[in-house]
């Protein structure tokens, strides 16, 4: 399993400020009493690669918990994302992950890559839209008119990192478009590799399942040429209408160096998920923190800032945390009745007899 602890000199300054209270999970010893009940003091937050955005969101949450909850702090780790993040959660080695929608849906139905083997999870907060990015570069995509997204057929394609929602979501994509992995010379590569295989000629295309903006594409548009595969209008069909809860996107022109035009593709919700067992009391202080200082978090991720409200939960992939629910029904927020765990919809419904 990859899974890294990262030295100081590879953390951006930003986000060792906001972690700075923070320290490794590993050196937790300690509970703290919430509600009446002991829980674990030092929270570990599983993200995802360095260069994304996870990343400092984590940072921004470690910040906030350790500054506002009462002898409560929070480390920030690196991971291959979200499948990895959803498996952290569900051996007890992690308390708090951001993950992508499909791949919390796929954990908590024991679908996709946990068939057989089911990850209760839930929600405290829907953040932003991850986008999917089709990323080649100019050169290569005029080489191998690539038009449409079924045109990568017979090239070599990095689906993503091993064990990553982004490759969980390319290969839904595969799928949806009924195009076999017999069909394409597949790579699992992460964001880094990935770019360094497009510059070398190693590779013609590959999967960013990121926000808008992401530094890695922004990085590698700044010295080579790219392009952006557009997902055309039957195949956006197949997709949206499949399975994973996909959306319609436009990433528009300017977005990044060099592409001045809209391009058509989908998007999936990324969220911050606790396991089953997580305390109630704590869900509900930590998604209240959270929301009070929420500049924090679009301070490391201003595009997000639209989607970083309570209402946003409504595009939860899976039901809401009962503390969590406690915090958006103070804040007069509705949160769909399949959201809602079965215990809280009980007690909604006992409460309306009364």
């Amino acid at each position: 399993m990859r899974r890294s602890k990262l030295s100081l000199a590879a953390i951006p300054a930003s986000v060792l400020m906001l972690a700075a209270c923070s320290q490794p999970a590993e050196q937790a010893t300690e509970d703290v009493e919430v509600g009446g009940a002991d829980v674990q003091s030092n929270l570990s937050i599983v993200t995802g690669g360095t260069t994304g955005v996870y990343y400092p969101i984590g940072g921004a949450l470690s910040g906030i918990i350790g500054d506002n909850l009462e002898g409560q702090s929070a480390s920030v780790e690196a991971t291959g994302a979200s499948v990895e993040n959803i498996r952290l959660l569900g051996s007890g080695e992690s308390h708090l992950a951001i993950v992508q929608g499909d791949a919390a849906d796929q954990a908590f139905t024991g679908t996709g890559d946990f068939e057989g083997g089911a990850v209760e999870t839930y929600s405290l907060a829907v953040l932003y839209p991850n986008v999917f990015h089709a990323v080649t570069l100019q050169s290569i995509a005029e080489r191998e008119e690539f038009n449409c997204f079924r045109d990568v057929i017979g090239t070599r394609y990095s689906v993503g990192d091993i064990g990553s929602g982004n490759e969980a979501t390319t290969t839904q994509v595969f799928s949806s478009l009924e195009i076999g992995p017999s069909q394409v010379e597949l790579q699992q590569l992460g964001y880094a590799e990935t770019a360094n295989a497009l510059t070398n000629n190693q590779l013609d295309a590959g999967s960013w399942v990121v926000g808008e903006g992401h530094s890695g594409i922004t990085e590698l548009g700044t010295t080579e040429d790219i392009a952006l595969i557009e997902i055309c209008d039957d195949e956006r069909d197949a997709i949206v209408s499949g399975y994973g809860g996909y959306t319609e996107h436009v990433i528009e022109g300017g977005t990044y160096p060099g592409i001045d035009e809209d391009v058509q593709t989908i998007a999936v919700w990324n969220a911050l998920v606790v396991p089953g067992s997580f305390n109630d009391d704590q869900a509900y202080e930590i998604t209240k923190a959270m929301f009070e200082n929420i500049d924090q978090v679009v301070g490391v991720y201003a595009p997000g800032e639209q989607y970083l409200v309570p209402e946003t939960i409504e595009n939860s992939p899976v039901p809401v945390h009962p503390g969590a629910l406690r915090f958006y029904e103070e804040q007069g927020v509705g949160v769909p009745e399949d959201l809602r765990p079965e215990g809280a919809a009980a007690a909604a419904d006992a409460d309306t007899d009364e």
